[in-house]
């Protein structure tokens, strides 16, 4: 079970060469105002084929190799680092939109997710899905991954920008998050039936549906399945499961909450996570909803507890994982600059002129839809997740992995230039168009984990990070 003394120490150098190039990208691209997540995954691109693979292929292959005991490590690494991310993704999964701008929100919703999610899939059809899916690949899976791609958006990239910026709490950041909450939480419903379709397909078939799927059922079958048990569970736990995670949190007869209340945290987590693998649904589907369910943090050490998860997440286990994804891309050989192109401009024009569109039939300003429709565009974590995780299912190739990757990153950074140039301009971010007669949002109610709790919550105030922190899923 345990490593060789040999195998430890290659681990432990390996670990440590990645967080510190992880950690210094970020700190300089944070440093120039940018994500930092875009820094982290720049920092792996470094140690990977593309640079260091060049330079020293030898080195490289030594500091990182692709199998044996050294890369399974950095595999439960890169596994933990994710589900963390997506936890806390889950946990950002709160905000949502009140009084007047429902409608905006309604609008740019439902046209800034269809609409693109639509165009993508018209598109993909004209594409010959062996170009772009993997083993595990087929051409409903890849037209999927293609819409989602364009219509994707990410929650926590833009709330670092517009924090950064100043404009969190303004009326334009309230339009902006809650729709993106909207198109994350879909986002991942659509991964688990993609990830849940792919492996019943193949021979890596695990947990009830590898009983009650064997045989090859009809495609119908596994596509009801799968679209089914995730929306289920997602429903199921949402509804009880603040509740009874605040029960179990305060009840004597917990000693673990009692005595760490991260260590009960990260039990809820990997058990939700085991959870759905048993139901045969990828483990990042528990991650989001554990981080949904857990999103209520209400007395001091309740607040203490998310906090000290958070940052030990953030800077051990999240930015390994995002130096991974660096490592993977490999741009010297898996990279199609043409594709790449009209990809990245058919992704930013579906995208932006969709969500255009839907804030001018809301009543929006020219200006303030234009300004919607870039901040939109950042698909920034999430983006990524869809990348590294239809790319270790075996879904998509690594030419296509590589383009999913440099999309998120490019349009999170067009997001955070055009968004910072329109506040230095004076550009009216922070309250309601002129003329508009807007009441302010009122005031949530307690939640179900509050009210189980007997708890009253305090001022609710927003809290967003670079990853998500999320974000990042």
């Amino acid at each position: 079970m345990s490593l060789k003394t040999v195998d430890t120490a290659h681990v432990l150098l390996a670990v440590v060469v990645l967080l510190v190039t992880a950690h210094a990208g970020g700190r300089l691209f944070a440093l120039a105002r940018q994500p930092q997540v875009i820094g982290e995954i720049a920092g792996g691109l470094l140690l990977g084929p593309t640079v260091l693979g060049v330079l020293a292929p030898g080195a490289q292959r030594w500091l990182l190799p692709p199998t044996g005991p050294v890369a399974t490590a950095i595999g439960v690494f890169q596994t933990i680092g994710l589900l963390l991310l997506v936890y806390l993704t889950g946990t950002e999964l709160r905000r949502r939109g009140s009084g007047g701008e429902r409608r905006t929100i309604g609008l740019v919703a439902v046209l800034g997710l269809v609409l693109p999610f639509g165009f993508g899939l018209a598109v993909s059809g004209l594409i010959d899905p062996a170009e772009l899916s993997g083993p595990n690949g087929s051409p409903t899976t890849l037209t999927l991954v293609f819409g989602m791609a364009i219509a994707v958006t990410s929650v926590p990239v833009i709330s670092r920008i517009m924090l950064d910026l100043g404009i969190l709490g303004s009326l334009f950041a309230r339009i902006v998050l809650a729709v993106a909450v909207i198109e994350d939480v879909l986002l991942y419903v659509m991964l688990a039936v993609i990830l849940g379709v792919s492996q019943a397909q193949s021979s890596d078939t695990y947990g009830l549906w590898s009983l009650v799927g064997a045989g090859q059922p009809p495609r119908a079958v596994l596509y009801v399945y799968f679209a089914v048990v995730p929306l289920l569970f997602l429903a199921l736990l949402r509804r009880w499961g603040p509740g009874l995670f605040a029960r179990l949190s305060v009840t004597r007869l917990n000693a673990v909450a009692a005595r760490s209340p991260v260590a009960f945290r990260l039990i809820f987590l990997f058990l939700l996570c085991a959870a759905c693998s048993g139901l045969g649904i990828d483990p990042i589907f528990g991650a989001l909803v554990a981080g949904m369910c857990t999103a209520d943090a209400v007395t001091t050490q309740e607040r203490r507890s998310q906090e000290v998860l958070r940052s030990f997440a953030l800077g051990v286990f999240i930015p390994v994982y995002f130096a991974v994804v660096g490592v993977q891309l490999d741009l010297a050989h898996h990279f199609d600059a043409l594709f790449f192109c009209w990809f990245l401009v058919l992704a930013c024009v579906a995208k932006s002129l969709s969500v255009w569109l839907g804030a001018r039939l809301a009543g929006e300003r020219n200006s303030t839809a234009t300004h919607l429709a870039i901040a939109m565009n950042a698909r920034g974590g999430p983006g990524i997740v869809l990348a590294s995780v239809t790319y270790g299912a075996l879904v998509i190739d690594q030419g296509f992995f590589t383009s999913l990757v440099l999309l998120s990153i490019i349009t999170s950074q067009m997001a955070g230039l055009w968004l910072g140039r329109a506040v230095a301009r004076g550009a009216a971010l922070t309250g309601p168009s002129p003329g508009e007669d807007r009441p302010p949002a009122a005031e949530e109610p307690p939640t179900e984990g509050e009210r189980a709790a007997g708890r009253t919550p305090p001022e609710r105030r927003p809290t967003t990070t670079d990853h998500p922190k999320e974000n990042t899923p």
